[in-house]
C-alpha cells in the first residue's frame, strides 16, 4: 500500500507546484498593473472621480449602451432560437448554427469593416435607400452603430445559449403539447418560457458584461465624446490627452463596475451552449403548420443574411484590393511578423498556464485527503482563469503603461506586456477547451500510470501527450487567433516599433485608405482561418462517439 501512495504523491506534487506557479505568475502580472494604478490614484480617491462630469457621462453612456445592446441582442435571440428549435429540418439549419459561432471568434475589426460596408454611408443599405428616394443617408456612427455592431457579435451568442436550453426540454413535454392541441402561443407560454426564463438572466448578464468592456467596436463606431465607453475613455486619456490621473480614475471605476456585474452574475444560473446539436432532437409538432413554417423560415433567413452579408462584404471588398502590393509592403510584413510572434507567445503562455491550472485542479479534486490549502489553491485557480473579466485588458494595459513609463522604457517591454495581456484574455477559453478532455483522460489513466510507476515526464510523454495533443493544439490555435485579432492591448502601446495587423488596419482606416484596410482585413481573416483549421481536427477527434455539437 505504501508504494501506490508514494507514487500518488510523486504524481501530485508537480501538478500542485504547477498550479502554484500559475497563481503566482498571474497574481504578479495583474498585481503589478494594479499597484501602478493605485500608486497613481487621485488625491481625493475614487469619489473624486465620480465628481468629474466627464467621468459620470462616460459611465452613464457605458451602462446605457450596454443595456440597450443586451435588450436588442437577447430580445432578437428569443424568436430566432425558438424558430431554430421548432424547425429541426430547416434547410441549412446546421450551417446557420455553425455560422453563429463565427462572430464569437472573428477579429472584431473584420466584423466592423463588414458592417461599415453594409450599413455605412457608402454601404449597400444606403445605396438601396437612396435609390428608393431617401435624401439623407443613415449614419452607422454613434449610438446606432454601436448597437448594430454589438447585436452582430452578441445575437449569435445569445441565440446559441437559448437554443441549448430549448433542446434540453424532455420529449414528453412536446408530446403532451401535441396531444392537447397547444397553439404556438400556448406552447411558448407553458413550455418554452419557463425554460428560457431560467437561462435569460445568465445570458443577458454575459452579453451585458461583454458590452460594458467593449473597446474596438466603440472606438470605431463611437463617433466622438458623446458616445464613449470607459474602455475607450481610458485609451483617449493616455494616448491623446495624456492625462494619467483621469486614466487611473477610469480604470479603477471599470474594475468596480465589472466587479459588481460579476458578483451579480455569480448569483444567476450559468448559461451554456453545450446542448446545441445538429438537429437530431426529439420531434416537435408545433412547427409543422404552414404559416408557422413560413414565418420561421423568413425569420431564420433574415438572421442568416444579417450575419452573412457583412462577412461576404469583407471578402468582396478585400478581393478588390491589390493584395499582391499589400503583401509586398514592408509595413504588412513587419506587422504580420509582429502579430504572429506576439500571438505565438501569448498562445503558448495561455496554453501552458491553462494546462498547469487544469492539472492541479484535477489532482486536488481526486485526492483522498483534500487539505484546506489544496482546496484554497483550487478555488484560487478557478478564480484566476476568469480574472480578465474583473480586470479587463484596458485596465491591465493602463497599469503596465504607467509602470513602464515610471521606469522610462515602454517600447522595449511593450511586446512582452501585450503578449502577457493577450494570454490572460485567452486563458478562460483555453481552460474551457482543455478541462473536459483532461478530466476524462485522467479518469481513465491515472491508476494505470501510478501502478506502472511512471515518472512525471514519462507520463507526459507516453500517456498524456498522445491523447491531449489535439485539445492542446486546439487551445493554442484559438488563443493565437484571439491574440491576432486583438486591438485593445496594442492600441495603448502601439508605435512604430510594435505594429500588429489590427493596428495597421485601424491606421489605414484612420487615413481613409479603406481599400487597403479591406485587403488587410481579408488577409488577417485568412490567417485566423488557417489557425482555426489547424485546431479543428482536435475538436472533431475529441468528440468522437458523442453527440455532434455545432
Amino acid at each position: 500500500m505504501l508504494r501506490p501512495l508514494h507514487q500518488s504523491r510523486r504524481q501530485r506534487l508537480p501538478a500542485l507546484a504547477g498550479g502554484l506557479f500559475v497563481l503566482l505568475a498571474v497574481a504578479g502580472f495583474v498585481g503589478t498593473a494594479l499597484a501602478a494604478l493605485l500608486e497613481g490614484r487621485l488625491s481625493g480617491g475614487i469619489m473624486q472621480a465620480f465628481a468629474d462630469p466627464v467621468v459620470r457621462s462616460v459611465l452613464s453612456f457605458t451602462l446605457w449602451q450596454a443595456f440597450l445592446s443586451t435588450l436588442l441582442s437577447v430580445g432578437l435571440a428569443l424568436p430566432v432560437a425558438s424558430a431554430l428549435a421548432r424547425q429541426p429540418d430547416f434547410p441549412g439549419r446546421i450551417w446557420l448554427i455553425r455560422l453563429m459561432a463565427v462572430p464569437m471568434g472573428l477579429p472584431v475589426l473584420i466584423g466592423a469593416l463588414g458592417l461599415i460596408g453594409i450599413f455605412g454611408r457608402s454601404g449597400i443599405v444606403n445605396d438601396v435607400l437612396t435609390g428608393l428616394g431617401l435624401a439623407e443617408p443613415i449614419s452607422i456612427y454613434g449610438l446606432t452603430g454601436i448597437l448594430v455592431a454589438h447585436v452582430f457579435f452578441n445575437l449569435p451568442l445569445a441565440t446559441r445559449l437559448l437554443l441549448s436550453a430549448l433542446e434540453r426540454v424532455p420529449a414528453e413535454y412536446w408530446r403532451t403539447a401535441a396531444s392537447l392541441g397547444f397553439s404556438p402561443l400556448s406552447t411558448f407560454r407553458f413550455i418554452e418560457w419557463p425554460v428560457l426564463a431560467r437561462v435569460i438572466p445568465g445570458a443577458a448578464g454575459l452579453v451585458f458584461m461583454l458590452c460594458v468592456t467593449s473597446f474596438t467596436l466603440v472606438l470605431i463606431f463611437g463617433g466622438g465624446p458623446a458616445a464613449t465607453t470607459i474602455e475607450v475613455a481610458i485609451y483617449q486619456a493616455l494616448r491623446f490627452d495624456f492625462d494619467p490621473e483621469r486614466a487611473v480614475s477610469l480604470a479603477l471605476l471599470q474594475i468596480i463596475v465589472t466587479g459588481i456585474i460579476l458578483a451579480a452574475l455569480s448569483l444567476l444560473p450559468a448559461a451554456s451552449d453545450a446542448g446545441v446539436t445538429s438537429g437530431r432532437q426529439f420531434p416537435r409538432f408545433d412547427g409543422r403548420r404552414p404559416l408557422v413554417r413560413m414565418a420561421d423560415g423568413l425569420l431564420l433567413l433574415a438572421a442568416a443574411l444579417f450575419l452573412v452579408l457583412p462577412l461576404g462584404q469583407v471578402v468582396v471588398s478585400g478581393l478588390q484590393a491589390d493584395l499582391v502590393r499589400l503583401i509586398g509592403q514592408d509595413a504588412f510584413q513587419e506587422a504580420a511578423t509582429t502579430s504572429l510572434v506576439v500571438a505565438l507567445g501569448s498562445g503558448l503562455m495561455a496554453t501552458l498556464l491553462a494546462y498547469a491550472s487544469v492539472a492541479a485542479r484535477a489532482e486536488i479534486a481526486t485526492a483522498r485527503n483534500r487539505h484546506i490549502g489544496n482546496r484554497l489553491l483550487s478555488f484560487a485557480l478557478a478564480a484566476v482563469s476568469s480574472l480578465v473579466l474583473l480586470v479587463p485588458t484596458s485596465v491591465l494595459a493602463t497599469g503596465w503603461f504607467l509602470a513602464l513609463r515610471a521606469k522610462g522604457d515602454i517600447t522595449s517591454f511593450a511586446p512582452f506586456v501585450v503578449a502577457g495581456i493577450n494570454a490572460l484574455m485567452a486563458l478562460p477559453f483555453a481552460v474551457r477547451v482543455l478541462e473536459p478532455a483532461y478530466r476524462e483522460h485522467r479518469a481513465g489513466t491515472a491508476r494505470l500510470a501510478e501502478s506502472l510507476g511512471l515518472s512525471v515526464f514519462q507520463r507526459l510523454r507516453r500517456v498524456d501527450w498522445p491523447v491531449l495533443k489535439r485539445p492542446l493544439s486546439m487551445a493554442l490555435a484559438f488563443a493565437m487567433a484571439l491574440s491576432l485579432g486583438d486591438l485593445g492591448a496594442v492600441a495603448l502601446f502601439g508605435s512604430e516599433n510594435i505594429m500588429t495587423l489590427p493596428a495597421l488596419i485601424y491606421a489605414r482606416m484612420g487615413s481613409y485608405r479603406s481599400t487597403d484596410a479591406d485587403g488587410l482585413a481579408l488577409l488577417l481573416g485568412l490567417i485566423c482561418l488557417v489557425l482555426a483549421l489547424l485546431g479543428a481536427p482536435g475538436a472533431r477527434r475529441s468528440s468522437q462517439g458523442k453527440e455532434s455539437h455545432a
